[in-house]
């Protein structure tokens, strides 16, 4: 029968075990109780303690495992026989044969011992020692991630052999003498000395993962990020980009302040696309609480030339802002000023005469009064922008006057109100909005114009629901608008407005626009419903429709934007979930005849082992807006799960206007707990005078086990016939 030991005198030195592997000193653990249980124990006439037979020890979520335990006092050693099995219940374990070790633990001799680190990394010697309570060496030692298999003759997946392995607790760094990395038992690399972070390890200096890449342009080159760890709160990324055509190096600067953050990141290249000049990229952002809950955010992003993001593969970006703004936002109160500065890379738009450099200030307030019951909002805005341009000179024919500035003033107040009528439901807005826009560097319009714009609203809604008693619920709720806004139209350049958008979300709005510089006018009725079913356990669906009759066109509109005439396109969006993971949704603009001014459909199939996704996009010509042809894309991606270990993923974006595709890309991907091997490759169909068409193949590989954990779900290999 076991039998139980609390620590007193002698007994308690059990404790010293735990406080080795936890990486505390004796004193901090010597006054916690700890329970020893084995077959036999006893206190020989000489105070030897001695546990014999299926020895277990425990002590603070650690775990000690051993066929006996003998203490002598005489000489202070303390002699342990496995096998043994230490764990410290966080991801780190000891085996050992057999150990010897001093009376404080902090030396000592195991032999026949493997180190187990974070439930990840294993390092099996022939010979361990324990040196001054912080670093242990192992001698002629295996360190690999692989699971292996006891009975499985073949070795590891790849390993790292070297003649000595010393583990710092404290740093948590692992230190390699005379390494080898082999795959399976074949050396492949030699190095004579070799640091690597432990995997408990968040942040530690040194190399991440490499990739070779090889690109029609660029040629093929080898990516070698290294990390540097600055302190607690910054650290900085270094990774030079070797190729064939281009000497790069890639940089990343992350910093946390007690009250924000920053992230720079860029490129400097020396390349032969265009080889009299040196190319980069700076982008950088940071975020920062201030005083009296303002918050200041910034982002800048630069580039040396048109093409250099496109070429390196960076980012997909053809217009570039930075900004800067400072905002509070509270529950009755937001306030917001920016500065934007904008810079094109298409080709066939000029920095000088593109509004670049752009100035907004926003306040927005509410109220509760009792008296009048309801909501009144008050909003107050400013803009101005700016082009480097001084010409007073139409160049393209687009009624854009290449040196035209704007400065705008609107201020708008708000009384909003709602009641019940039995089951109907009404919602009122009136309220009066003011305008003030300043032109200059342009004849045309002289010094702008002002104007005051009344405004109301009553809008009526009647809710019906259904339930049916396999708890399928059903909504249909019919509405309609009247609304009114007084005034005449501003005689001002159409600057701001000139890409209306009609869809669910402002089919109820009094005005469409975009921006304050103009506003509908008129008396107008919005009118439709929507429908909707849910159902716990099947199909789901929503649909709206609407549509929007005037009492004059407004002249601001385009054909596309389905607002133009006194009546509107109908607009109709939906979507439907299915149990199997099938989701729809779609919206579409179209006349009485049925034809279509705007559609876009994405659909979307998931489920254990397959992620599909695809999307439709059409817009009619509309010269109005630059369009002179018809827009059509189709888009496609996937992934599949090929099995536990290997995925393989697709993505596609095919002109249907140009008849060819645009985008292409595919990769495959094994993982496992040891290794993670990717292989893609992407093609760019792009054709203008600064980007070319290109394609690149990149292959990475990761050897896990000295990394943090990604959140990523990894797939453990078994033992047996379904091994590997």
């Amino acid at each position: 029968m076991a039998r139980r030991w609390r620590p007193t005198g002698l007994a308690a030195l059990l404790i010293l075990i735990f406080g080795w592997v936890a990486g505390m000193a004796p004193a901090q653990t010597s006054a916690v109780p700890a329970v020893l249980v084995a077959d036999d124990i006893q206190v020989t006439r000489d105070r030897r303690l001695i546990a014999r037979g299926n020895v277990e020890a425990f002590q603070n979520g650690t775990r000690l495992t051993a066929q006996s335990i003998e203490y002598n006092p005489d000489t202070g050693a303390l002699t342990i026989t496995g096998p043994i099995v230490i764990d410290d219940g966080a991801g780190t374990r000891i085996l050992a044969n057999q150990a010897e070790l001093s009376n404080d633990l902090q030396n000592g001799l195991l032999t026949g011992a493997r180190l187990v680190l974070n439930d990840q990394l294993q390092l099996a010697s022939v010979q361990m020692n324990r040196v001054n309570g912080r670093y242990t060496q192992l001698y002629k030692t295996a360190v690999t991630s692989c699971h292996i298999c006891g009975d499985d003759p073949r070795p590891p997946l790849w390993q790292i052999r070297a003649k000595r392995v010393i583990h710092d607790e404290e740093e948590r760094q692992l230190y390699f003498d005379h390494a080898q990395l082999r795959i399976r038992n074949t050396p492949i690399l030699y190095l004579p000395r070799l640091r690597l972070p432990d995997p408990s390890q968040d942040r530690a200096t040194g190399f991440l993962i490499p990739e070779l890449q090889s690109n029609s342009r660029l040629g093929t080159g080898l990516r070698l990020p290294y990390f540097i760890k600055l302190g607690d709160h910054r650290d900085l990324t270094l990774t030079p980009y070797i190729a064939n055509n281009t000497r790069t190096l890639e940089f990343r600067y992350r910093q946390a302040f007690k009250r924000g953050r920053i992230i720079f990141e860029g490129a400097l290249s020396d390349d032969e696309l265009q080889p009299n000049d040196s190319r980069g990229f700076l982008f950088g952002a940071g975020e920062f609480n201030l005083n009296r809950d303002f918050v200041l955010q910034f982002d800048i992003e630069a580039v040396s030339d048109d093409a250099y993001l496109n070429d390196y593969g960076y980012f997909n970006k053809d217009r570039l802002d930075s900004q800067i703004q400072v905002s509070r936002a509270r529950r009755d109160e937001f306030i917001r000023l920016s500065y934007i500065n904008y810079k094109s890379l298409r080709d066939d738009e000029d920095d000088a005469v593109l509004p670049s450099d752009v100035l907004e200030a926003l306040y927005e307030r509410r109220f509760f009064p009792k008296a009048v019951g309801g909501e009144i909002r008050l909003t107050a805005a400013a803009h101005a922008h700016e082009r480097a341009s001084r010409l007073d000179f139409d160049a393209n024919g687009d009624g854009v006057v290449d040196g035209r500035d704007v400065l705008r003033f609107n201020v708008d107040a708000e009384w909003l109100r709602s009641f019940q009528l039995g089951g109907l439901q009404v919602q009122t807005r009136l309220g009066v909005a003011g305008d003030v826009i300043r032109v200059s560097d342009d004849s045309i319009f002289d010094d702008g114009d002002s104007g005051i714009a009344p405004k109301a609203a009553v809008t009526l809604r009647y809710p019906m629901v259904r339930q049916s008693a396999s708890g399928v619920r059903q909504h249909i709720e019919p509405f309609v608008q009247f609304g009114w806004v007084g005034g005449d139209g501003l005689a001002v350049p159409n600057e701001e407005s000139t890409r209306v958008e009609f869809d669910e979300g402002n089919l109820l709005a009094l005005s469409r626009f975009p921006a304050t510089d103009r506003r509908e006018r008129g008396w107008a009725v919005a009118l439709g419903g929507t429908w909707s079913r849910i159902d716990p356990n099947g199909w789901s669906a929503s649909l709206t429709l609407g549509q929007i009759l005037r009492e004059e066109a407004q002249t601001d509109f385009s054909d596309t934007t389905g607002l133009s005439g006194t009546t509107s396109d109908f607009l109709l969006a939906g979507q439907m979930k299915f149990d199997g993971g099938l989701a729809v949704s779609g919206r579409t603009l179209f006349n009485e005849s049925f034809d279509v001014a705007k559609a876009e459909v994405r659909g979307d199939w998931s489920n254990d082992r397959l992620d599909l996704g695809g999307s439709y996009i059409w817009i009619s010509e509309d010269p109005a807006i630059d369009l002179p042809s018809p827009i059509g894309e189709f888009t496609f991606d996937g992934a599949y799960k090929i099995d536990r270990f290997w995925t393989a993923n697709v993505d596609w974006r095919y002109d249907l206007e140009e008849g060819r595709a645009a985008t292409a890309g595919a990769g495959i991907t094994y993982t496992n707990e040891c290794v993670r091997v990717g292989l893609s490759i992407n093609r760019s169909f792009a054709d203008s005078t600064t980007i070319e068409p290109s394609t690149s193949l990149g292959v990475t590989v990761s050897l896990r086990g000295f990394s943090a954990h990604t959140g990523e779900r990894v797939e453990t290999r078994s033992c047996g016939k379904q091994a590997r």
